[in-house]
């Protein structure tokens, strides 16, 4: 299923497997910020957000968010501004937006020589 979804990615980019999301989240804690997608009450905005890198970022369920184990390990949750009243993406524009905005704070950092 893997290689199907891959591509061939699985074959030039370094990946482990892990039984659950919680313990991959957990064998990186002490190296990535550990970022949650997700509107909550401790959520900075996207374009406010000064990200540690390597981060690894989780994104939930379309209908029932991020489960709240994960939510609880994150060391940052971040929400996307969005105007009007509703407030929320499906995944796929989601992550396109928030990988574009760390692809962008990346480029930043790395032109100021960080």
């Amino acid at each position: 299923a893997l290689s199907k979804t891959a591509l061939g990615a699985e074959e030039t980019l370094p990946w482990t497997y892990h039984r659950s999301a919680l313990d991959g989240i957990r064998s990186l804690e002490n190296t990535h910020e550990i970022v949650a997608i997700e509107t909550s009450p401790r959520s900075v905005d996207l374009f406010e957000w000064h990200p540690r890198f390597p981060v690894c970022i989780m994104f939930g369920h379309e209908v029932d968010g991020l489960q709240p184990e994960l939510q609880e390990a994150a060391h940052t949750h971040v929400r996307i501004p969005m105007l009007g009243r509703k407030h929320s993406l499906n995944v796929a524009t989601a992550g396109g937006v928030v990988i574009f905005e760390l692809l962008r704070k990346f480029h930043t950092l790395q032109r100021m020589g960080k």
